[in-house]
């Protein structure tokens, strides 16, 4: 990446934690909004893969959403409001953490169910064929997702008829806790490398490390290019370490709010349970210190955090202050 690049995704990965951590200090606050998923993390992929996505690209994505809905640029405020369930929320409220969607922004759907956004995808990717603009389908989903039949009948269906998918696959089994700890389930594969599995269909398969923005800038903008030019599919696996804030089967900020200084060398890194995080696996602090490297200053990466922290402050204001839906529209977007 250049500087411009690096600084433009360095942004889009720090709005993202920015607003996950405000997700978080409202649960802590008391606000009841269902069990959610944080996207700490992995931050650098979503960011970086947007940052290759075209205005009339579709996307589809998981319950672990909302780095993709905010990268694509979300209005904040909205976004928040229906995480919380208001009103005044990307879809009224009606959808909630699970499913944060944005339909304006190319998403065709967020789907909660594991593997769903795999075939909703791939139908998008048909869709995306027949209209001829070089437009392409882009699948986020996790590693559990290749646990399920879905997955394996969408890839085969993406491969025979040459569709323009990119299956972005964001591994973070590393680290997870699993059941017996009290955490969620980790990958239970037969396959050793998931990478075999499209492998198997004949589509090409690339893995990178899921924190660092340039790696996944690199793969996702060679994987579109392909695409687009009528190559079929591609299958990207995104490795990251599990935040220790999701392990628990309710997201807890372990880590604490992200403090800029320990990629500017201002905070010393103690040693504890995290200090690898903070020095090695933190996404948004693995690329300040890639800027400082560059030449940017310490004090523009300051200045640009407290813009964006003044733009989440205000989203969060605003999503409070968003009415919960009124009882006689309960009925309002039933079908029967």
């Amino acid at each position: 990446m250049d500087v411009g690049q690096a600084r433009a995704i360095f942004a889009t990965e720090l709005l993202i934690r920015r607003f996950e951590e405000a997700v978080a200090v409202l649960s802590s606050e008391g606000a009841n909004f269902g069990h959610f998923h944080l996207y700490i993390g992995q931050e650098a992929t979503g960011a970086a893969a947007m940052a290759c996505l075209l205005p009339e690209d579709r996307i589809a994505t998981t319950h672990r959403n909302h780095g993709h809905v905010v990268a694509r640029g979300a209005a904040l405020g909205p976004a928040l409001a229906e995480i919380l369930g208001r009103a005044g929320g990307l879809s009224g409220g009606r959808g909630g953490t699970i499913h944060l969607t944005a339909p304006e922004l190319g998403f065709i759907s967020t789907s909660g169910v594991v593997g769903g956004a795999i075939s909703l995808g791939v139908g998008a990717a048909y869709a995306c064929r027949a209209k001829r603009d070089g437009s392409l389908a882009a699948i986020f989903f996790g590693d559990g997702a290749l646990e399920e039949g879905i997955a394996f009948e969408a890839l085969n269906l993406a491969a025979l008829w040459t569709l323009p998918a990119l299956f972005i696959c964001e591994n973070n089994s590393e680290d997870a806790w699993g059941t017996a700890k009290g955490g969620f389930p980790t990958l239970i594969h037969a396959a050793g490398d998931l990478r075999a599995i499209p492998g198997s269909m004949g589509i090409p398969a690339v893995r990178v490390d899921g924190t660092d923005a340039a790696a996944v800038l690199a793969a996702v903008g060679h994987a579109s290019e392909t695409i687009r030019a009528g190559g079929g599919p591609v299958f990207i696996e995104a490795m990251t370490r599990r935040w220790a804030g999701s392990a628990p089967l309710w997201p807890e900020l372990s880590t604490g709010i992200t403090d800029l200084r320990m990629a500017t060398g201002e905070r010393a890194i103690a040693d504890g349970p995290h200090a690898a995080w903070y020095r090695t696996h933190d996404p948004v602090l693995r690329l300040a210190r890639e800027l400082r490297a560059m030449g940017v200053e310490s004090a523009a990466l300051f200045a640009m955090d407290a813009e964006i922290q003044a733009r989440v402050a205000a989203a969060k204001a605003w999503a409070l202050a968003s009415p919960v839906p009124a009882p006689e529209t309960a009925g309002e977007h039933v079908f029967a």
